[in-house]
């Protein structure tokens, strides 16, 4: 059953779409990860929702102008936490929370108060549906621009998450690359938001670098491993999405979490089962 859905072509758009999105989401959550900032990723996948729902209120479901709307809130709430952080001495963390708090509830209200419950629901979780050329180009083109900046910025990255002291000692323009790094967080949001949602664009980011870790230890190892399990996610969300008739958004991410969970038991890395297993002491 699972190959006979591919005989559809919002399937295989919508599969494509979340390839590309696999390439690229996943590595920015191992480096969310390792910045300690998981729960950052989900606060910039509700402060997309504000602008969203302008966008949809003004031009209906429109890919560019919901993707351009989703981008500029994304933007002003990654932004904005860190301007007002520094402005009134509070941490950036608790100003994101009450930044993305605000964009939520105001989101919801918006595109409540303009559309039906079946469009609310088709922003929020996602459509396979919902894929279409507009959509691939700007997974496409989401996927691109991280791959070429984390090629360029890989090794200042590594560098500011495990020796950050080293690194402002060398002149690391530390800020300037986490500046990039969240942009392109929310670019990577934006452009999963016609497969999987707004409100579930993080989850594909986040739970494959979360299960990762339980495969491989070097931060390389890591990246390649949550793409592996991203793409999987994918495909196995997608199907059951088209067979069962659930929004995409959901499935890919339960089929994520599923990974996860499976990750976090059987893995060799801090699995539970590596982890209950005699270890080998060393003899004389």
């Amino acid at each position: 059953m699972t190959f006979d859905i591919l005989d559809y072509g919002f399937i295989r758009r919508a599969l494509v779409g979340c390839f590309a999105l696999s390439l690229s989401a996943p590595p920015l959550g191992v480096f969310l990860m390792l910045r300690r900032m998981s729960l950052a990723g989900d606060a910039l996948s509700h402060g997309l929702l504000p602008g969203v729902a302008v966008a949809f209120a003004l031009c209906g479901l429109y890919v560019p102008a919901l993707a351009l709307g989703g981008l500029l809130a994304g933007l002003v709430v990654a932004l904005g936490a860190g301007a007002l952080a520094r402005g009134t001495g509070g941490r950036e963390d608790s100003t994101l929370a009450a930044l993305y708090l605000t964009a939520l509830a105001a989101g919801v209200v918006i595109i409540s108060w303009r559309g039906s419950a079946v469009e609310l629901t088709q922003l929020l979780f996602g459509s396979v549906l919902g894929v279409d050329d507009w959509a691939l180009v700007l997974m496409a083109g989401a996927a691109s621009l991280t791959l070429l900046f984390l090629a360029l910025a890989w090794r200042p990255m590594v560098l500011e998450c495990f020796d950050p002291a080293f690194a402002r000692a060398v002149g690391l323009r530390g800020s300037l690359w986490h500046l990039g790094f969240l942009a392109l967080v929310v670019v990577n949001l934006v452009a999963g938001l016609q497969a999987v949602g707004s409100l579930m664009a993080v989850g594909l980011m986040m739970l494959p670098a979360i299960a990762a870790r339980h495969w491989a230890r070097g931060i390389g190892g890591v990246v390649a491993v949550s793409v592996g399990l991203a793409m999987l996610a994918s495909v196995t969300g997608l199907a059951v999405s088209a067979v069962m008739d659930v929004p995409s958004g959901p499935a890919i991410v339960l089929a994520a979490a599923a990974l996860w969970l499976l990750s976090a038991l059987l893995g060799p890395v801090d699995g539970v089962v590596a982890r209950l297993r005699p270890r080998r002491h060393l003899s004389g």
